[in-house]
């Protein structure tokens, strides 16, 4: 009677208390704050903010693509286009995010191991908003090996997808 209402009741809090704990807030971070974070300053700081994310799971960073950014009147004056491996770069540093705030080893530097099955689906223009998605897939603090996909967005369209592998350094 009561007494298993009682157990029911406690079981459930419990539940609700470990579902709690796994599912963990996801937080943001303003410019400053990415800056806490990465080691990266002008002109190679392609992260503008962190709309979302999760230590050690995923974050969904910004870069606000402007016709000031430093490598447009070289690609190209004539038609500018956020070069392909700058899109992949910034979707590494949203990656660092992931891995750099869940690990407090790391202690703040990290360097790609490796980029596979990288695409370019559309051109990265002045005005755009590249959203990235990058979900961390496997860590391997011991090794400080960390493997990621990336999904850049622009307009909710794929423009960019990559599976990196990143490695932290002292």
């Amino acid at each position: 009677g009561a007494r298993a209402a009682v157990r029911a009741a406690a079981a459930e809090a419990e539940t609700a208390e470990a579902e709690a704990e796994v599912k963990p807030e996801p937080k943001s971070l303003d410019c400053s704050e990415v800056m806490e974070i990465l080691p990266h300053r002008y002109p190679f700081l392609l992260v503008d903010k962190v709309k979302e994310y999760v230590p050690g799971e995923y974050a969904i960073g910004i870069k606000n693509v402007t016709i000031n950014d430093n490598f447009f009147p070289g690609h190209f004056p004539e038609r500018p286009i956020m070069p392909g491996v700058l899109q992949v770069e910034a979707m590494a540093q949203v990656g660092g995010i992931v891995m750099l705030d869940a690990d407090p080893d790391a202690k703040g530097s990290f360097f790609f191991g490796g980029v596979d099955k990288c695409r370019f689906r559309k051109p990265v223009v002045p005005g755009d908003t590249l959203e990235m998605k990058v979900t961390l897939t496997s860590m391997r603090k011991r090794f400080g090996i960390a493997k990621m996909h990336g999904e850049a967005y622009v307009d909710g369209e794929l423009v960019c997808d990559v599976d990196m592998m990143l490695v932290t350094g002292a």
